[in-house]
């Protein structure tokens, strides 16, 4: 579904917006009926564009107050130890978000967790540990500026 019309640019907007919204709500917004609504949303749901809904929580008023970016560098790409890695990461509830990136590092990780030693405990327990990490740089957020919760459609 490569060719999304401008109705459902403006589902898709509002679902980004608010995902509670209420099926008639959104198709008054759209300009559509209830029952076209739903089909419409269905089909981008069956389509994939919609892949989930989910919640949006505030990390530091639910405890995770340390936020970091990790850039991590393999030893080589070994098809292993970039499958473990990937495998590795896509388990643990601290990383957000994995990148495979080009530039220096290989991967970025998005990590949030407790406290600096929460975070000190991931990487000595768990990253350092992995095969074929030859390095990892750590950049601390600071202030989280705006966060892509949303797509621009």
């Amino acid at each position: 579904m490569e060719n999304l019309t401008e109705q459902d640019r403006i589902l898709l907007r509002a679902l980004q917006e608010d995902a509670r919204i209420t099926n008639q709500e959104l198709a008054d917004r759209a300009g559509m009926s209830a029952s076209a609504c739903w089909r419409r949303v269905r089909a981008l749901e069956e389509a994939g564009v919609v892949r989930r809904y989910a919640a949006i929580l505030d990390a530091g008023r639910a405890g995770l107050g340390f936020h970091a970016i990790a850039h991590v560098t393999l030893t080589r790409h070994d098809h292993r130890h970039v499958d473990t890695f990937i495998a590795e990461v896509a388990r643990r509830p601290e990383v957000l978000d994995c990148f495979a990136v080009t530039g220096e590092a290989d991967y970025h990780l998005r990590v949030v967790c407790a406290d600096l030693d929460a975070y000190n405990r991931f990487l000595e327990a768990f990253l350092f540990r992995l095969p074929g990490i030859a390095n990892v740089r750590t950049n601390l957020v600071l202030k989280d500026i705006k966060q892509g919760t949303a797509l621009p459609l």
